[in-house]
């Protein structure tokens, strides 16, 4: 017998969000395996040490094939997997240097990454907020943490001033993600999982990387 409308409509959200879910879990890994793989291989490591620039830029390209064939299965999934993939290669030599000053450094970051991960999706799955009125905030600070960063790079080169950038993207990132879950359950529809998955990821990755700049500053 042929399932009702109703039913559909209740099978649909729950298949789309595990969909949705599956595809965010593999990325995190793909990227934290691209780490371990770049570290792995002493070649690909002093490269993107060396060449630092390029990296980045083939990994912005990534993100734009990302966008443009989201829609497009399978390509898309493949897309985005070699997105996370070349992020991780792009991160590994931070990710080594704050592992080689500070052991414990980089687990205890991804604990707390986790354990915020958990929590806010949590609060934005359970909570009937409408979060829409979070996107223009949090999306200026981005532009704010973004200027901030820029001027303390080429201008005032403090450490302090480092430290307290790196808490506002803490916060910052940490509203974007309960906002960009709200969306994923109430405004995505079934096509939407990669541009929700790409989101979520950045949303992990600036949080992660905040973190460790936060506990690797207050040790110093």
């Amino acid at each position: 017998m042929p399932p009702k409308p109703n039913e559909l409509d209740n099978t649909l959200p729950s298949f789309t969000l595990s969909l949705r879910s599956r595809t965010i879990g593999m990325s995190a890994k793909a990227g934290s395996s691209s780490v371990m793989f770049a570290l792995s291989q002493p070649p690909v490591f002093d490269y993107v040490a060396q060449h630092r620039w390029l990296p980045i830029i083939a990994t912005f390209a990534l993100l734009f094939l990302v966008l443009g064939v989201q829609r497009s299965f399978p390509i898309n999934i493949l897309a985005v997997f070699l997105f996370t993939f070349s992020e991780g290669i792009v991160l590994s030599p931070i990710i080594y240097a704050y592992g080689q000053r500070q052991p414990g450094l980089i687990t205890q970051a991804a604990t707390l990454t986790i354990g915020a991960f958990f929590i806010l999706t949590a609060y934005a799955f359970v909570s009937r907020r409408d979060f829409s009125a979070w996107r223009s905030f949090f999306f200026t600070g981005v532009f704010v943490v973004i200027g901030g960063m820029l001027l303390n790079a080429f201008v005032f080169h403090s450490s302090s001033i480092d430290l307290a950038l790196a808490s506002i993207t803490i916060l910052v990132f940490c509203g974007l993600l309960v906002y960009d879950t709200w969306r994923l359950r109430n405004q995505y529809g079934p096509d939407d999982y990669v541009a929700a998955t790409v989101q979520i990821y950045l949303d992990l990755l600036n949080l992660f990387m905040a973190i460790l700049r936060v506990l690797g500053g207050r040790r110093n």
